[in-house]
């Protein structure tokens, strides 16, 4: 970490201590206090680390701290998401703060969505939870819809909904693609329940992925041709294309773009032949979004 950043963390820290007090996280205001907020030992309390740890910490000394205890200081500071996020940066962490809760997704996202038709597009997270979507991207494969909020996930339903093998043109390309994918994202969440679960159930549930995922293979992007049977208009060709929306929370922009005038001409046709059926854009149910 360089100097700037230890300065900027250290100062970041204790603006954020000062601002809490001891009673909104529930310990007693013992004694007279010179400066307003917690004090350090009190932070340290609360986030299970050594006093002279997080002294130094906050002095901005060169000493090592993992994403464990970073995120047990943030908890201890009621950081919010962005707040969270800042910490991690500064303290050069490149772990996320993996949220998939409908929060993520804003009215002005779902404009984009609409806006992108009629070229399919989703609001996804590195773990493949996909949060929002037009109509387009719903009907793309098979109808999203048709399946319930925690599956709507583009792994879940490459590897177990057989309607996704038959109609990739080629379903070994993708499939090795997405577990690349999700085992480079996975390097920071190793001991997130939520990623562990994902990873337990597509092994139980299917054979390709257990080989797929014990090769270890990593891939951070994939720009290659993919082609599937659509059952409203044929076979389409096309790139998908991710640009970052919010990093701190893995949440991505996902466009699909034709590679020939042909896939142009039929996703335009999916479009409007699907206008009928659904609305412009859908996001998850709020109540169970981050299942």
């Amino acid at each position: 970490m360089a100097d700037q950043s230890r300065r900027e963390l250290a100062a970041f820290l204790r603006s954020r201590r000062e601002r809490v007090t001891p009673a909104d996280v529930g310990l007693p205001a013992l004694g007279r206090r010179r400066t307003p907020g917690l004090r350090r030992e009190e932070v340290a309390q609360l986030a299970g680390v050594g006093v002279t740890w997080y002294t130094w910490l906050e002095q901005g000394r060169p000493i090592n701290a993992s994403d464990q205890v970073l995120n047990a200081v943030a908890r201890a500071l009621r950081l919010d998401p962005d707040e969270h996020a800042h910490l991690l940066s500064l303290a050069g962490s490149e772990a996320t703060l993996d949220d998939t809760s409908h929060h993520a997704v804003t009215e002005d996202h779902l404009t984009v969505l609409e806006q992108l038709l009629p070229l399919p597009a989703c609001i996804q997270t590195t773990r493949f939870d996909v949060l929002a979507y037009n109509r387009a991207y719903r009907h793309l494969i098979s109808d999203i819809e048709q399946w319930p909020t925690r599956d709507r996930n583009c792994a879940v339903l490459n590897f177990l909904d057989p309607l996704w093998a038959e109609r990739y043109e080629d379903h070994a390309l993708v499939s090795a693609s997405i577990v690349a994918r999700l085992r480079a994202s996975m390097a920071g969440h190793f001991d997130d329940p939520r990623w562990l679960g994902l990873v337990d159930r597509l092994r139980g549930g299917s054979a390709l992925f257990q080989e797929l995922w014990d090769r270890r293979d990593v891939r951070r992007s994939d720009t290659r041709v993919k082609g599937f049977h659509n059952p409203w208009v044929g076979l389409l060709r096309t790139r998908f294309t991710r640009l970052w929306l919010d990093r701190s929370r893995s949440v991505q922009l996902v466009t699909i773009t034709p590679v020939d005038d042909l896939t142009r001409r039929r996703l335009a046709d999916l479009a409007e032949a699907v206008a009928a059926d659904a609305p412009v854009a859908a996001r998850r149910p709020a109540a169970t979004a981050g299942a």
